[in-house]
């Protein structure tokens, strides 16, 4: 068969092993996920109480326009309906940009390590990928700007940054933003942006307004808590919405996730209980590692990279036989250090008591 010469040796992303498929390798009662950086409070109650007593008829098709969530959605940003689009997870929506963006001939810029879909479905289009190495974990974006030139299609800012959780401050993604060529789309990756408190950060659609080439990609799958829902969506001027979305596949999101996604809006309190919860699990994990001497990436998400001072994979293996799923530095280009999802307090605290007794059977700590 005439295959895409592009994927001739390509893996397919690799999510990890699901909870009963450890549970029954190891022989363990409970398994807990911290790894794909999902919320561990779920969802608004509200939500559930919804799913309780839904009687959605699921043998038609959706709204393939998203029109109900896209009303409630412009209204809770502030922007015209027109400048949205909706896409099963932020991960179809890096899909439908590179296929209308990238090709043979033209190249795509990128922090390494960063979110591994950019230059994964960039290889898929046969695009030229240009990864510009992390400065102390933070995107330079200098550097970046040097590596554009003529043939520049795409470059990627994923703010903060997966997997080391990290952002470019407003006045740097300023003067990027206005240094980047106007015929190059500017995707700004802003899955955890509910979760940042850090003050350099600042609100990021006046962008959209100013700038033609600029994207904002955002989740409901991370601090909203319905990862399994699969709803991303996208703010740019209405003119670029309008080349995107010929791309994107009708009914790619459900009847039942626009639904829950307008509930998941209304509940801010919710939300908000959510991140008070995590920047004090994210203390338990500072704090395990100043005490350790070990080195941390300052996080502004719910999860965080840390050094163990010891094979990735043997520490991710030892911690998965104790019923704790995480990811393996070695798996995100960054050996020796290990990317936990903030769990909830008593987890945090299973989780580093465990992680501690591992570290001594290394040969770390004394």
């Amino acid at each position: 068969m005439k295959w895409k010469q592009q994927i001739n040796g390509m893996k397919a992303y690799q999510p990890g092993k699901p909870i009963e498929e450890v549970k029954k390798e190891y022989g363990l009662d409970e398994v807990v996920k911290l790894a794909s950086n999902e919320n561990p409070y779920g969802f608004s109650p509200k939500i559930k109480a919804f799913l309780q007593n839904d009687h959605t008829n699921h043998a038609i098709y959706p709204d393939g326009y998203a029109q109900n969530l896209r009303t409630t959605v412009a209204n809770h940003l502030g922007v015209k309906e027109t400048q949205l689009m909706f896409g099963n997870g932020s991960d179809d929506l890096i899909a439908i940009v590179t296929r209308a963006l990238l090709y043979p001939g033209v190249n795509t810029v990128m922090a390494h390590p960063s979110f591994s879909q950019y230059s994964h479905n960039a290889e898929i289009e046969g695009a030229e990928v240009r990864k510009v190495p992390l400065k102390d974990g933070v995107h330079d974006l200098n550097s970046m700007l040097e590596a554009i030139d003529d043939n520049t299609s795409v470059v990627w800012v994923c703010n903060p940054n997966n997997p080391t959780g990290t952002i470019v401050s407003d006045e740097e993604l300023n003067h990027f933003i206005k240094n980047v060529p106007s015929d190059v789309l500017i995707v700004l990756d802003e899955a955890y942006y509910e979760y940042v408190h850090s003050s350099e950060f600042k609100n990021t659609l006046h962008y959209v307004n100013e700038y033609p080439n600029v994207i904002i990609m955002r989740t409901f799958s991370k601090a909203y808590g319905l990862a399994s829902f699969r709803v991303g969506y996208a703010i740019a001027q209405e003119d670029t919405i309008a080349k995107l979305d010929p791309v994107r596949a009708p009914f790619n999101n459900t009847i039942l996730s626009h639904k829950v996604a307008m509930i998941a809006l209304t509940d801010q309190e919710f939300l908000q209980q959510c991140l008070e919860k995590n920047e004090a699990g994210k203390r338990q994990f500072v704090e395990f590692c100043e005490k350790h001497q070990l080195h941390y990436y300052p996080s502004e998400t719910n999860f965080i990279l840390f050094e163990v001072k010891a094979d990735s994979d043997v520490v991710f293996k030892e911690m998965m036989k104790r019923g704790f799923i995480i990811r393996s530095g070695n798996a995100l280009s960054s050996p020796g250090y290990i990317r936990v999802t903030i769990g909830t307090q008593e987890q945090n605290a299973k989780f580093l008591n465990l992680l501690e007794e591992v570290l001594k059977e290394q040969g770390v700590f004394a």
